[in-house]
C-alpha cells in the first residue's frame, strides 16, 4: 500500500513516517543574516534621514525637491522591513500582503526618482527667460506624479488579487522526503505584470535621468538617479532567472536578495553622496555653489 502524501515509507519499506516540513524559518542561518542586514540598512536609512531634517533647509536637500526625498527615504525603510513577511511558515494573509507590500513599496520608491528626474529636467529649461515651464515647478506636479504612478500598480495589484489571489500551498511532489510550504502566485500573468509595470517604470526612469545628466552637476541627481535604476534593473533582470531555477525556501531567498539588493542599491547612489556633501564637504552646501553651476551652463 502507498503511503499518504504527508508522508513517506521508512527504510525498511514497512512503516509511513511523517514528511518534514520546508520553509525559511527565522532560525535559518540565511534568515539570520538577512535579518542582520535588513536591520542595518534600517538604521542606516533612519540615520540619513535624521541627517536630512537637521539639513533640511539647506541648498542640497532643498535643490531636488526634499518631500520627494523623504517619500523615498520612507518607502526604503518600509522595504527594509517587507522581508519579516517572507521569513516564517507561509500563510494565506502574508502571502497577499507580500506580494501588495513589494509591489506598491517599489512603485512609490521608482515614482519618486521618476518625478526627480522630470522637475530636474523642468527645473533648468524654466531659466530660460519667457518658458512655460515655469508654472509646473513646485510640489503638486511631483506628488501627482507619485500618486498616479503608484495607483496604476495599486489597481495591478486589486486586479490580481480579485481573479486569482496569492495563497499557501503545501508542495508534496518536489521531495520525497519532506513538503515543501510556499506560497502560490496564484496568476502568473498578474505576477509578471507587477514586475513588469517596475520594470516599466524603472526603465523610464533611467532613460530620462541619462538624458539630463549633463546639466549642471553641483546638485543634479540625474546621474546618480542613472546608476541606482541600473544597479535596480541589473538585480531584477538577474533575479528572474534565478528564481525560476531554484525550489522551495531558496526562491523565498532569492526573492529577499533582491529586495535587499535593490532597496541598498537605491539608498547608497541617491543618498550617500548627498550625505558625505552635508556631512564632509559643507563648503559646496551653498546656494552661490548652485548659481556658479548654473552660470557656467549658461
Amino acid at each position: 500500500m502507498n503511503c499518504p502524501e504527508e508522508e513517506w515509507p521508512n527504510e525498511k519499506k514497512d512503516w509511513c513516517i511523517p514528511k518534514l516540513l520546508e520553509f525559511l524559518s527565522y532560525t535559518d542561518v540565511i534568515s539570520i543574516v538577512f535579518l542582520t542586514v535588513s536591520a542595518l540598512l534600517f538604521i542606516v536609512t533612519v540615520l540619513i534621514k535624521g541627517i536630512f531634517i537637521s539639513y533640511m533647509n539647506t541648498p542640497i536637500v532643498k535643490a531636488n525637491n526634499r518631500n520627494l526625498s523623504f517619500v523615498l527615504l520612507v518607502s526604503l525603510l518600509l522595504s527594509f522591513l517587507c522581508v519579516f513577511l517572507f521569513l516564517g511558515q507561509p500563510l494565506d494573509i502574508t502571502c497577499i500582503l507580500r506580494v501588495m507590500t513589494f509591489g506598491v513599496i517599489f512603485s512609490i520608491a521608482v515614482s519618486s526618482l521618476l518625478a526627480k528626474t522630470i522637475m530636474v529636467c523642468i527645473a533648468f529649461k524654466a531659466t530660460k527667460p519667457g518658458s512655460y515651464l515655469k508654472k509646473w515647478l513646485g510640489s503638486k506636479l511631483a506628488n501627482s506624479i507619485v500618486s498616479a504612478c503608484s495607483s496604476i500598480q495599486v489597481i495591478i495589484c486589486l486586479i490580481w488579487l480579485s481573479s486569482s489571489h496569492p495563497y499557501k500551498e503545501m508542495d508534496t511532489q518536489s521531495y520525497k522526503d519532506k513538503i515543501v510550504i510556499q506560497c502560490n502566485e496564484g496568476s502568473v500573468i498578474g505576477f509578471y505584470s507587477v514586475l513588469g509595470y517596475m520594470g516599466f517604470l524603472a526603465a523610464v526612469s533611467f532613460v530620462l535621468a541619462f538624458m539630463v545628466r549633463t546639466l549642471p552637476d553641483s546638485f543634479n541627481e540625474a546621474k546618480y538617479i542613472t546608476f541606482s535604476m541600473l544597479v535596480f534593473c541589473s538585480v531584477w533582470i538577474a533575479t528572474i532567472p534565478a528564481y525560476l531555477s531554484t525550489k522551495g525556501k531558496y526562491m523565498v531567498a532569492v526573492e529577499i536578495f533582491a529586495i535587499l539588493a535593490s532597496s541598498t542599491g537605491l539608498l547608497s547612489c541617491i543618498f550617500f553622496p548627498k550625505c558625505f556633501i552635508i556631512l564632509f564637504k559643507p563648503e559646496l552646501n551653498t546656494q552661490s555653489c548652485l548659481l556658479d553651476s548654473r552660470n557656467r551652463h549658461e
